[in-house]
């Protein structure tokens, strides 16, 4: 969920021409392109999600065709958010040198990423409403949501809400989809929210800098680095104590006195250190999944 329509400069490439990729040059071979494809794709979050969507169905009691159905649906939306991502931020990343990109550094070119992403998305219909059809729908809203970030909430003060509302989907896409499609817990729904805010916070965080060059003004990129730094493990330590109590015990105890060490650690040791809180916020998401998932049952 992390893109915007960029504005090319006047000694850039012509759009037919694949970013980093000289005049006359060959273009990148087929093995090349295929691996620098699946790089555009965001995989780390990608991956992260469909895992999350794994665990949140097997937790919530799904069958294993069901788990099938939910996972395929769930990887399709999270590629085409990726691939939108990187294709709609071609010029931008150009601009600020992200050669790290493989449209870019001219691996890939961005219509093929473009295609990829169309494709995923297109997929993504049928799959999700495969699952059930008010299943569907919610999952939908999610991606469509991804979406509107990549193409135009994420230079608004509103760039939050898209990650409020993808991540919120997940657990009310996979109970929705259990026999009797049961609603999700409320403090299920609201603990993903939270969860998605802190993911756009630590997502931006390291890049605020470069955004900011190339007219990126989202909610953080307002906030400016020190408050982002700040505010980052708020919404990820409020979704560890909402978790905790819906279940009390030494474990949900635990985790929040984990997930406040994490959090003013990361804090204080991001003056020196910026890379510091982004890595803490991680920390105390990965023990909010831990929860998450271990209400099992009780998230419907």
């Amino acid at each position: 969920m992390d893109a915007i329509d960029r504005a090319g400069t006047s000694d850039r490439a012509p759009l037919a021409r694949t970013p980093g990729t000289p005049d006359g040059a060959p273009g990148p071979r087929p093995r090349e392109a295929a691996v620098a494809l699946l790089g555009a794709c965001h995989p780390v979050p990608t991956v992260a999600v469909t895992l999350l969507t794994v665990g949140l169905a097997v937790a919530a009691g799904q069958d294993p065709t069901g788990c099938a159905l939910a996972v395929v649906a769930v990887l399709a939306g999270q590629l085409s958010v990726g691939w939108s991502n990187d294709a709609i931020d071609a010029a931008r990343d150009t601009a600020v040198g992200r050669s790290t990109k493989p449209v870019v550094g001219g691996a890939v070119s961005a219509r093929t990423v473009r295609t990829a992403a169309l494709v995923a998305v297109a997929l993504c219909v049928p799959l999700s409403l495969a699952y059930g059809l008010l299943a569907g729908a919610v999952h939908l809203v999610g991606v469509a949501a991804a979406w509107t970030y990549n193409v135009r909430l994420k230079s608004t003060v509103l760039s939050w809400l898209p990650y409020a509302i993808g991540f919120a989907s997940l657990p009310a896409f996979v109970t929705l989809g259990l026999p009797g499609q049961p609603w999700p817990a409320w403090w299920a729904v609201t603990a993903a929210a939270l969860v998605g805010v802190g993911a756009h916070l630590g997502n931006v965080l390291p890049d605020i800098g470069a955004d900011l060059a190339t007219g990126v003004r989202g909610w953080p990129q307002r906030l400016g680095p020190t408050a982002v730094r700040l505010l980052l493990p708020a919404p990820l330590v409020a979704a560890t104590l909402l978790l905790a109590l819906v279940r009390p015990g030494t474990l949900g105890a635990t985790a929040v006195a984990l997930a406040l060490i994490a959090a003013v650690g990361g804090s204080l040791m991001g003056r020196r250190r910026p890379r510091v809180p982004f890595l803490a916020a991680i920390l105390v998401a990965g023990v909010d999944v831990a929860l998450l998932l271990r209400q099992g049952a009780a998230l419907s």
